[in-house]
């Protein structure tokens, strides 16, 4: 056996003998009549934060604080320990002859990771560290478990997704990542609501399987006999109200997609799609660009970010270039001289890269974009004007029926966001669906048409923007984070054997 099978092995006998031994105290506590979870209430006056920043003005005065011991030394008839609670943590000052003999006594009989309240004043110790001068201290849950080595934290990112709980006590920035999550979206509804946009909120199970690229999950509706399934947008009814005239619209919804996973995508996550009646793509730049610039100050306090090694500016002017123009830089191509899908699929094969047998001209642009460009757009950059081939809900460019009015923007070679002029013509967009579900057939897909959508739309939509922009990313940019499951709390993993 190697040494460090041995040590592994001496770490797990240590966690269960430390199990059995907090068992005990549980048991023994019971006993005695002071179950611990019996305790329904503690009032607590103040978190660790507030007699932290507010010291000059609670010096002296009679606080109640409440959070998990964290770290403990005693030393004879006096004692500090470290209290976590939201804010932070916290020192407090037990002493025998404050607290009484039986109340110390049980004090040091604590674990780390138990629960306590404590009643005390508030000063400062010698060495200048604001702290609680306990007066009561109360255990208010017995933690069966002992927390992971302080000195090592918690660095296994399996552990760490499956027990987010765990993150969060050990490693206090995660729980400051999704109080930032938390100031994001509060901020973007604020930026919205300040422009007259209109929060709704639209159905998370439908009775369709749309035509559109994303794999739903299904599932089954027992009274009615029927599969249901979860949403993959909410695009579709959200135009629907500005039909029936709710004019600027925006939903922070929850998205399924029956897809893989990887840094960048997990199978739920939350968007933000808004439509604003008679605006276009060109409008929804120019509010997608200043909610981004927004937030940022508001959360950040700065528009210079640190993300995945890159300083990204989103200050200034964004950059705005068409997706030929984006090929053409940067692979040199120029989609402007092919005469045929044959010629397309010809100088993508002599640029290294496969298209399929039957892509055309759009689809071949659409790869470049793809396989040449993507990886060089770490500034805020919109790209637009996309072919129809990959655009099946935007409105066609009027002087080029073969693009569309749709853009994204890129940000360190992520894509964040996608927005269209949208399509209201009822028989295109007829004419789409219809071959998109074929399509979605023909890989043995249970597609249909929503018939519903397009009465919508030969009831009239105006003149439309739209776009949706993934929340999970916007936060990676604002923290400074490398995976989307830093900032889920619970991301989907695969269950343990």
């Amino acid at each position: 056996m190697s040494d460090e099978t041995r040590n592994v092995e001496a770490a797990e006998q240590a966690v269960s003998e430390q199990n059995r031994i907090r068992l005990e105290k549980l048991g023994k506590l019971i006993e005695e009549g002071r179950n611990p979870y019996e305790l329904v209430r503690f009032d607590r006056s103040h978190r660790s934060g507030e007699i932290l920043s507010g010291y000059d003005a609670l010096e002296g005065k009679e606080v109640s604080i409440a959070g998990r011991m964290m770290s403990r030394r005693v030393m004879g008839k006096a004692s500090f320990a470290h209290l976590l609670d939201r804010d932070g943590l916290i020192q407090i000052y037990v002493r025998r002859d404050d607290v009484g003999e039986d109340a110390y006594r049980d004090f040091k009989s604590y674990d780390i990771g138990d629960i306590v309240g404590v009643s005390g004043t508030v000063f400062k110790t010698k060495s200048g560290e604001i702290s609680v001068h306990a007066q009561k201290i109360t255990l208010l849950t017995k933690s069966l478990h002992p927390l992971p080595e302080k000195f090592h934290g918690l660095k296994d990112t399996d552990t760490r997704y499956r027990q987010r709980y765990l993150d969060m006590i050990v490693n206090p920035e995660v729980r400051d990542t999704f109080v930032k999550r938390s100031q994001i979206l509060r901020e973007v509804r604020a930026f919205l609501d300040s422009r007259g946009y209109i929060e709704v909120d639209t159905p998370v199970l439908g009775t369709l399987e749309i035509g559109a690229a994303a794999r739903p999950f299904v599932t089954h509706h027992n009274a009615l006999d029927i599969d249901m399934y979860l949403r993959i947008e909410t695009e579709l009814h959200l135009k629907r109200l500005i039909v029936g005239g709710m004019e600027k619209v925006y939903e922070v919804g929850r998205i399924f997609r029956n897809e893989g996973m990887d840094t960048r995508h997990n199978p739920e996550f939350t968007t933000v799609e808004m439509y604003e009646a008679y605006t276009d793509f060109h409008g929804m730049m120019d509010i997608i660009e200043e909610m981004f610039k927004t937030v940022a100050r508001n959360v950040c306090g700065t528009t210079d970010l640190p993300f995945m090694g890159e300083t990204i500016h989103l200050g200034g002017e964004w950059a705005r270039m068409t997706m030929k123009e984006a090929v053409r830089k940067y692979s040199g191509i120029d989609p402007d001289s092919w005469a045929s899908d044959e010629e397309a699929r010809a100088a993508c094969k002599a640029a290294g890269f496969e298209p399929e047998a039957a892509f055309t001209r759009g689809e071949c642009l659409n790869l470049l974009f793809e396989e040449t460009v993507e990886d060089n757009l770490i500034q805020p950059t919109f790209i637009y004007d996309y072919p129809i081939e990959v655009s099946p809900l935007a409105k066609r460019k009027k002087d080029d029926p073969m693009l569309t009015e749709r853009f994204e923007f890129f940000i360190n070679r992520m894509e964040f966001g996608n927005a269209f002029s949208e399509l209201n013509d009822p028989i295109d967009q007829r004419q789409r669906f219809e071959k998109q579900v074929a399509a979605k057939r023909a890989q043995g897909a249970n597609a249909s048409v929503d018939e519903d959508f397009v009465t919508a739309l030969e009831y009239g939509l105006p003149p439309t923007g739209g776009l949706g922009f993934g929340v999970d990313r916007l936060v990676m940019l604002l923290t400074n984070s490398d995976s989307i499951r830093d900032v889920l709390l619970f991301p989907t993993m695969k269950p343990l054997d």
